[in-house]
């Protein structure tokens, strides 16, 4: 075999292997979460550990580039609401595309929440994530039309609610999340007749929700 069709062979098969090795890991993390071990992932994956590790080196490593997609599509919908005329549109916008996500890819939840700073690109792709969804945030509240009390920690009861919804919910997940999202966007919405005050922001412990 000449040497640059065996090259491209081996290049096919790492990209395989790669591909194999991500859709076990998302489908294992939908099932066990983002703690499953990696011999299980690369046995899911009918690869070695070996091959895994060359790969994808750390948990942190795998977890990140399974759901890179998803991160990304995050961002660009954070940076699309804060484009939109219309502060509470965005807003809105940036919530139910989010939802939708997690019920789409039941192990986006925790990947979603967790930090690991050991991982440069994700832990800044994230900061960005947070600081556009601050902005977000504030400028709904600054257009009086996202109540005042709402705090950018309240995002995370969101997704931790969502996530509840649709885990059991089978191939309804996509309508139960939209059901429940309409839903917390009119208690999220200010006018005179909306609810009354919210309790006070929740600080949620994410290591421990982890169970880190």
């Amino acid at each position: 075999m000449p040497a640059q069709t065996s090259q491209n062979v081996l290049r096919a098969d790492a990209r395989q292997n790669r591909e194999r090795i991500l859709t076990a890991a998302r489908e294992a993390y939908a099932l066990h979460g983002i703690d499953v071990p990696m011999a299980t992932i690369a046995r899911r994956a009918g690869v070695g550990v070996a091959t895994l590790y060359r790969r994808f080196p750390t948990r942190a490593a795998l977890v990140s580039e399974s759901f890179a997609e998803q991160l990304a599509h995050c961002v660009a919908a954070l940076y699309e609401g804060l484009e939109d005329p219309d502060p509470w549109r965005g807003f809105c916008s940036v919530i139910e595309q989010v939802c939708l996500m997690q019920a789409a890819e039941r192990g986006f939840t925790q990947a979603f929440l967790a930090q690991f700073p050991e991982h440069t690109e994700y832990a800044e792709e994230r900061t960005r994530a947070e600081q556009a969804l601050a902005r977000l945030v504030g400028r709904a509240k600054a257009s009086g039309q996202l109540r005042q009390d709402f705090d950018v920690n309240d995002i995370i009861l969101v997704v931790l609610a969502n996530c509840g919804a649709t885990t059991g919910a089978g191939e309804e997940a996509a309508a139960a999340s939209r059901r429940l999202v309409a839903y917390l966007l009119q208690s999220f919405r200010a006018g005179p007749d909306g609810p009354g005050p919210l309790p006070s922001p929740v600080q949620l412990d994410l290591d421990r929700i982890h169970g880190r």
